[in-house]
């Protein structure tokens, strides 16, 4: 094979491998079984309970070590074996879309017959806020706020992060999210020892929020929505968000459905007041079966653009190497 095209192999492998992993995510959802960031979970735990201090330095070390290792451990498995089925199968694992919306819809269709306490405890698998006192608006406020941010965290960010660092950036990406879910809290506990994971995961998600937001506004009239208001939303409203990334995707939203979000919610018995995004009505079970949607749209968008961006870093000389 020339070198010429070992380059446009590559080029292929990596954008097919992408897309892949999402196809596998749509037709598959999260593994049943064994699900490796699950079992990610329980070691990044144990790790925490052996060496946890309430300092940011031992949080660093305890986040570097939980995000750079299973990086190398995902290149050096791509190099010596199939690089393109490593990038897909990391792709899907790392993939929770399909979960997202199903998960959304859920709590969407519990609301709409009246049965709200099975909506509250549906509610977990989505987001970890309180959810005892919730009524059917606020439970699809909850749900719709959910699948807009993790429309970045788990769908645009792992598929943007494997096409610029193919598999050790999805894990790196993936593990670095989960952390910041773990011990990225503001609480007395991990104020210190989680502000490293939190500070990573926002570098890294800051990329796939613009992204996912972008993505939002040009899909809204797919959801009735204009993508000038929409925009417009995201400018003004995003940046109010306590979150760097998820507001940005949560405005978008917003416009995007012509409703508003943000208000008055808690976490562990705290209550937080949220600035409102966008101007509309609160949502109902209508708008989130449309934010569900549209966080599909965003998805297949980002997963294109992604394998068009993954091929052609791959085509991309090497500093080292030079033209091929």
């Amino acid at each position: 094979m020339t070198a010429t095209a070992e380059t446009e192999a590559r080029a292929t492998c990596a954008g097919a491998a992408l897309l892949a992993g999402f196809a596998a995510d749509l037709a598959f959802g999260d593994p049943r079984r064994w699900h490796p960031v699950a079992g990610f979970g329980r070691v990044a735990l144990a790790l925490e309970r052996a060496y946890y201090a309430p300092t940011r330095a031992r949080g660093a070390l305890f986040a570097a070590v939980l995000v750079v290792v299973p990086a190398i451990a995902a290149e050096r498995l791509a190099r010596t074996s199939s690089r393109g089925a490593v990038l897909a199968l990391l792709t899907w694992i790392a993939l929770g879309g399909r979960s997202l919306r199903s998960e959304a819809l859920n709590v969407s269709d519990l609301v709409e017959q009246g049965r709200l306490q099975e909506a509250r405890t549906s509610l977990r698998a989505l987001c970890g806020r309180d959810a005892a006192a919730l009524d059917g608006p606020e439970l699809c406020r909850a749900a719709l706020e959910s699948v807009a941010e993790n429309t970045g965290d788990a769908v645009v960010g792992a598929l943007l992060w494997g096409a610029i660092a193919g598999p050790a950036g999805v894990v790196a990406y993936r593990t670095a999210n989960t952390l910041d879910a773990m011990v990225g809290h503001r609480s007395e506990r991990y104020t210190a020892f989680g502000w490293a994971a939190a500070r990573l995961d926002d570098a890294m998600s800051w990329p796939a929020a613009r992204l996912a937001a972008a993505l939002a506004c040009v899909g809204a009239p797919l959801v009735g929505g204009s993508p000038r208001t929409a925009a417009a939303v995201a400018r003004r409203d995003g940046g109010a968000h306590p979150s760097p990334n998820s507001g940005r995707v949560e405005a978008a939203f917003a416009g995007a459905l012509g409703v508003s979000l943000g208000g008055q919610l808690a976490y562990n018995g705290s209550v937080e007041s949220r600035p409102q995004l966008g101007d509309g009505r609160a949502p109902d079970v209508a708008d989130v079966q449309r934010a569900a949607r549209l966080s599909l749209a965003v998805g297949v968008a980002a997963a294109a653009l992604c394998a068009l961006a993954a091929a052609g870093l791959a085509r991309a000389p090497s500093p080292a190497t030079g033209p091929v």
